[in-house]
């Protein structure tokens, strides 16, 4: 996938590509951060334990399967945002996976998201393997929410109890959208 340039709602440049193995310090450094911006990562501060090492290996698995992608977002030469697809593994499954999504606060509500799940779009609709994306979303979690009806997800089921956070127990909505 080229990189590719274009316009958040704010008429700023954005710079939607696949993540390199040279981005991975770039990357931890973004999770570390993202962590303390938002209660709705599956992660809080200091829990993002890929070492630098562990990351471009993750890189370079995404990279290398036909049914998996790792996108960036960036503006002004600053990491923004990111988007990881990861593809099933087995043959009946390789058709289907999961996304996450994560944009840095000072850029939410400026369409970054959109961009990316676009992108991912694009990406698979393209490749022709992928048939079925998925994800999670913590149903208090509204924006990204409704930024994912508006893409055409739609709620699949309901897993209750999925995360713990504060000595508060919430749901997630499991999301999906046939390709």
């Amino acid at each position: 996938m080229l990189p590719q340039n274009k316009l958040n709602k704010g008429n700023q440049a954005c710079t939607i590509r696949e993540a390199l193995e040279k981005d991975a310090p770039a990357l931890i450094e973004y999770n570390n951060r993202i962590s303390m911006e938002t209660d709705f990562l599956t992660f809080g501060s200091g829990e993002f334990e890929l070492s630098e090492n562990e990351e471009i290996e993750f890189l370079r698995k995404c990279r290398m399967a036909e049914n998996s992608i790792y996108l960036v977002a960036s503006t002004d030469g600053e990491l923004i945002g990111t988007l990881i697809f990861e593809g099933g593994k087995r043959s009946r499954t390789r058709h289907t996976g999961e996304l996450s999504m994560s944009v840095s606060k000072k850029f939410q509500r400026k369409g970054v998201g959109s961009l990316l799940v676009d992108s991912l779009l694009e990406w698979a609709k393209n490749g022709k393997i992928i048939r079925k994306i998925n994800l999670r979303v913590r149903i208090d979690n509204l924006r990204a929410f409704d930024l994912y009806l508006r893409k055409g997800f739609q709620i699949e089921g309901t897993i209750k109890r999925e995360i713990l956070f504060k000595d508060k127990f919430y749901d997630n909505y499991w999301m999906g959208l046939k390709i």
